[in-house]
């Protein structure tokens, strides 16, 4: 999404309008370029919406200032600066401490609270490296952050459609804190005076859509700042519109095509007009999901740098009900916002952890307010208003009185108005999840659902939006009610085959009389026509918007077939979230308590299987209910996730799979690796999201790594498998019918393994690999998806190890190249499974010949992860993807790297420090391929004499101890270079660096060109396929085609 490319679009598709406010701030800098090089004017293309002037206005910092200043309202003080000197010097007036913030920036990219000099042009430096131009400006940390979104069209009529609170104050990022919508410690005469002031900001600057004003609000007395205006929609924007059911996109893009206000529809109710302000009887609260235990020596703290991956959004009556409900939507391990575990320090080790803000810092007030910690003095140290400490006061204590008193029925009932789960209770009382189910059940203690209408019930309107909640004393949706008028919406272009009369679910049989793999399918005879399908959660590391479109997909299929549709998720960054995309929306926690709280209600069939890794775990849970599953039946899961019975069905099957072994002590470990040989690849077994996965190279390793981990491998058995160095990696996607393949995809890795499928380069057709082991990937996923009985979507992952094929995984789901393989194949995999899941007998469909080259690349955020080493491991750590096409893998590659953020050499230099021989080795011949191009090689000392042995000269660049000028550093510092490489020996090395803090000057290397926006290289695969891609690639070559084009 860069000037370049899009100037080439429009040449050539000749728009003759372009809106640039729904594509966030990489949208709008793109816009912004592109204006200023008057290729719009050029190609005579208009920009709709927001004039581009007032996008210009509120980027940057001087001339937005000035134009609050002439209407009277009031910013930051502070000034834009494009040099450290010149930052240094506006601080020097304003007094420590200030605050940094990048203009043109996403999520807080650069920016900083500094506290003395030293810091300030830490943060600069690394802020004037993001971006053109920096602002400092008077620090107003402590103060309250809250966000107006508003709406106005052309004829100046003006709506403020949300107003937000955030939990943290001023100084943390909006997208890492905790935000609750409305607000809720604003009393009338500061919320109205903000809603004025915003109202007067968008009607300045001649917004026309919508847009996001952020206030800083002095907590001691009325007075505020303006911090920022976003003349676009932006992640407050999505989260606003599921907050109120409102459609901001939708609103926005028609105003931009001219239409008023008054002329658009409420879509949520078909009834009133657009133009109205929504009212709220309930209170949503977002909360943010960070991954950072997933990276190697990241900084933990949060702050005014967006560090969170994803996050989730709750629906409830009260503030308790929702913080508790948003705690069990994080997926990561937490029941609630107090747990008996959560308390083992003490006061003063809390206080401690109050003093600076990180992703714990929700359970660390409740443990803190559990130990007698005073409200005042949490407030105080945390900068976070009273009155929400007020509130998770009464979590706790009601916390501490079920730990106290026996459970009686007003107790139960109390607890379940206050958020807490059965499970949590369960554990209070040290009682299985369904006692207290059942005993709740028993006592008439259930959820009530309520709907979104915009409205808070003012007017009669029936709406598919839904929430659970235990306050209130009854429900606005009643199972099996007539779907409202108008949300049997069917996509555009869209097939729609009416529903046979009476399809329901139960074991269909099979000609010989038996159950058919005990899988439910939909068949006819019964009234309830429904399918329920489980969403994927919070984005996380893992689990991106690949597994939603999948969901999404799923759901328009069943639309496409006259099922009535129901879609539980709790992301608002989704589309499954968007009412108008099922029958009904349950915006729910994914948590076995809800789902069987659904079922009692809707009666419907779960579909499981689309969702990522949550549906696939609820699955058992769900079985053992006898709630009915469609597709692949959680047994068939059980075994392929099982390792001990996977492995058992591969020897039976006679197919190979690296050697491991499971093991409980650290004699047996160090046994079990000497017999199975290293390298090794080592995974404590129930432990979230992989902490401790590692790459194990010699005995001595391994001891070092038992020793720093200090595992308990009673309690987590330790996993570990023979690491194949160097074999190629291949992902084999399909859907299956009754065992046998309908359809199928072969991917190729461009890294060799050791690197997490997720984070590898992804080629589709497969390269390098030959028709031989291409038809041997074929027929071993065959062999597996037979004896599995697989009904639905499965992912086959093999290792290409010396000619020889090695299974090393099975998941029955969608995985996550599923989207990835749909639109290169040009056959929609999901839609086909879901065909399967309701029971439907389809034909199958063989690989095309004429598949267009494509590479799927994945996309880091290590800039805004301080202190994280950007090296690829077995372990996850991107956060997105892209897809290039080409004519060949190179050109897709290219394309795929550069939709990345990376950019197109042009200084024909590049950095090189390989660590390890064989790293050497292997890139020899990519150096030879620099030198042809003419390209200025700088090396460290010893890759600069091993390249020197075989013939090719470099300038030689001191390491940091070794005290020679130039140095790395001085390289990436002044920008001498394209890209660097930069190669640890081991991975392992990498981690043990980190876990004893010793940095070596690899990390320190590849640590400041990821700060300084340096492209960065770590592993030798990809750095090869790129030097290979720019010897054969000019920028100027590249081919610029439509999917549709490319597909065609």
């Amino acid at each position: 999404m860069t000037p370049f490319f899009v100037e080439k679009i429009i040449k050539k598709e000749k728009p003759d309008g372009i809106l640039l406010s729904f594509g966030g701030q990489t949208a709008l800098n793109c816009g912004l370029e592109l204006f200023h090089r008057g290729i719009f004017k050029k190609h005579q293309v208009q920009v709709l919406g927001t004039p581009i002037s007032a996008v210009i206005d509120t980027e940057d910092r001087k001339r937005f200032t000035q134009r609050l200043m002439n209407i009277g309202l009031k910013t930051a003080r502070g000034k834009a600066v494009s040099t450290v000197k010149k930052g240094l010097g506006v601080a020097k007036n304003l007094g420590f401490p200030v605050m940094v913030r990048t203009g043109f920036a996403l999520g807080g990219t650069g920016s900083g609270i500094a506290q003395n000099v030293k810091q300030l042009e830490q943060i600069l430096t690394n802020a004037l490296a993001a971006s053109p131009q920096a602002i400092v400006e008077e620090c107003l940390t402590g103060w309250k952050e809250v966000e107006y979104e508003v709406v106005r069209d052309k004829n100046d009529n003006c709506i403020t459609v949300c107003n937000m609170e955030n939990f943290d104050p001023v100084g943390i990022h909006t997208g890492e804190s905790i935000v609750v919508a409305p607000s809720q410690t604003l009393n009338n005469e500061e919320y109205f005076a903000l809603r004025q002031v915003a109202i007067d900001t968008i009607r300045e600057f001649k917004i026309v859509g919508e847009c996001n004003i952020q206030f800083a609000l002095n907590p001691k007395k009325f007075d505020y700042r303006i911090i920022e205006v976003n003349a676009r929609l932006s992640r407050s924007s999505a989260l606003a519109s599921k907050a109120t059911g409102y459609p901001l996109a939708y609103v926005a893009a028609k105003l931009a095509l001219g239409k008023t206000l008054p002329e658009l529809k409420n879509l949520v109710t078909g009834k009133t007009s657009a133009f109205f302000e929504p009212a709220l009887d309930y209170i949503v609260v977002k909360l943010p999901r960070w991954d950072l235990d997933k990276l190697v020596a990241v900084e933990e703290s949060i702050g005014s740098e967006m560090k969170s991956v994803g996050e989730v959004m709750s629906i409830a009556r009260t503030f308790p009900e929702a913080i508790q409900k948003a705690t069990r939507m994080l997926n990561d391990g937490y029941k609630g916002v107090i747990d008996v575990s959560h308390n083992h320090n003490s006061q003063k080790e809390l206080l401690e952890k109050l003093r600076q803000p990180t992703p714990l810092r929700l359970f660390t007030i409740c443990s803190a307010l559990y130990k007698k910690v005073p409200v005042k003095t949490i407030a105080k140290l945390t900068g976070i208003d009273a009155w929400f400490i007020e509130q998770l006061k009464q979590i706790v204590q009601l916390f501490d009185q079920l730990n106290r008193k026996p459970i009686t029925y007003e107790l139960l009932k109390t607890a379940k108005e206050m958020g807490f789960s059965d499970s949590q209770i369960a554990d209070i009382y040290k009682l299985k999840e369904a006692t207290i189910r059942n005993k709740r059940l028993k006592w008439g203690i259930t959820p009530k659902v309520k709907r979104i209408d915009t409205m808070a019930g003012e007017f009669p309107a029936a709406t598919n939006y839904l929430y659970m909640t235990y306050n209130a004393s009854e429900s606005d949706h009643l199972p099996n009610s007539t779907i409202p008028s108008g949300f049997h919406i069917i996509p555009a272009n869209s097939l729609v085959i009416p529903a046979k009369a009476g399809i329901y679910l139960n074991n269909s049989l099979n000609k010989s009389g038996k159950a058919d793999s005990g899988q439910a399918r939909m068949t006819k005879n019964n009234k309830n026509n429904k399918v329920a399908v489980i969403g994927s959660g919070p984005y996380a590391i893992g689990t991106s918007v690949e597994f939603d479109w999948c969901a999404v997909n799923t759901v328009t299929t069943l639309r496409q077939r006259g099922i009535t549709t129901i879609m539980i998720n709790c992301n608002p960054e989704t589309v499954s979230t968007d009412y108008d995309y099922s029958d009904y929306l349950y915006f729910e926690e994914l948590t076995l308590e809800r789902m069987l709280d659904i079922y009692d209600l809707e009666q419907a069939p779960f579909i499981v299987s689309v969702g990522g890794q949550i549906p696939n775990n609820l699955a058992p849970k769900l079985k053992q209910r006898r709630i009915p599953i469609l597709g692949t039946q959680p047994e068939q899961i059980h075994l392929a996730e099982h390792r001990k019975s996977f492995s058992e069905i591969l020897d039976k099957l006679s197919i190979k799979q690296p050697a491991w072994a499971k093991v409980g002590t650290v004699s047996q470990a160090l046994r079990a690796a000497a017999m199975i040989g290293y390298p090794i690849l080592v995974r404590p077994s129930f432990v979230l999201s992989g902490k401790a996965m590692n790459l194990i190279y010699s005995e001595q390793e391994f001891k070092d790594y038992l020793n720093v981990c200090r595992l308990d491998l009673k309690e987590y058995p330790l996993v570990m498998s023979k690491f194949l160095a160097a074999a190629v990696e291949v992902d084999f996607d399909a859907v299956a019918q009754n065992g046998q393949v309908m359809i199928f995809a072969i991917s190729e890795h461009v890294e060799h393994g050791g690197v997490h499928s997720g984070d590898a380069t992804l080629m589709l057709p497969a390269v390098k690999i030959n028709a031989h082991l291409t038809q041997a990937v074929s027929d071993t996923a065959a062999k597996i998806i037979k004896e599995l009985k697989v009904n639905g979507p499965v992912n086959v992952q093999f290792l290409i190890y010396k000619e020889e094929l090695f299974v090393i995984e099975c998941n029955l789901r969608a995985s996550r190249s599923f989207p990835f393989v749909s639109k290169i194949t040009r056959h929609n995999f999901i839609s086909l499974a879901t065909e399967i899941a309701i029971g439907k007998q389809v034909t199958p469909i063989k690989p095309s010949p004429k598949t267009p080259q494509a590479v799927k690349v994945a996309q880091f955020s290590f800039r805004k992860l301080r202190g994280a080493d950007p090296v690829l491991r077995v372990e996850m750590s991107s956060t997105g993807e892209v897809v290039g096409f080409g004519r060949d893998a190179y050109e897709a590659f290219l394309l795929g790297e550069l939709s990345t953020g990376k950019k197109y050499p042009t200084q024909k230099s590049v950095f090189l420090s390989l660590g390890g021989m064989r790293s050497k080795l292997a890139f020899l011949e990519s150096v030879r391929e620099l030198v042809f191009i003419k390209y200025k090689l700088y090396a460290t000392s010893g890759t600069a004499l091993f390249l020197k042995e075989n013939g090719i000269e470099t300038i030689r660049v001191g390491k940091i101890y070794e005290g020679i000028r130039p140095t790395a550093i001085d390289l990436l510092i002044k920008k001498l270079i394209d890209f660097a490489i930069v190669v640890p020996e081991t991975t392992s090395d990498t981690q043990k660096n980190i876990v004893t803090k010793s940095y070596s000057d690899g990390y320190q290397m590849r640590r400041l060109a990821i700060d300084l926006g340096v492209a960065l290289f770590t592993n030798i695969e990809s750095a090869r396929f790129f030097i290979r891609a720019i010897s054969k690639y000019k920028l100027e070559d590249l081919s610029i085609k439509s999917w549709s084009e490319w597909i065609n």
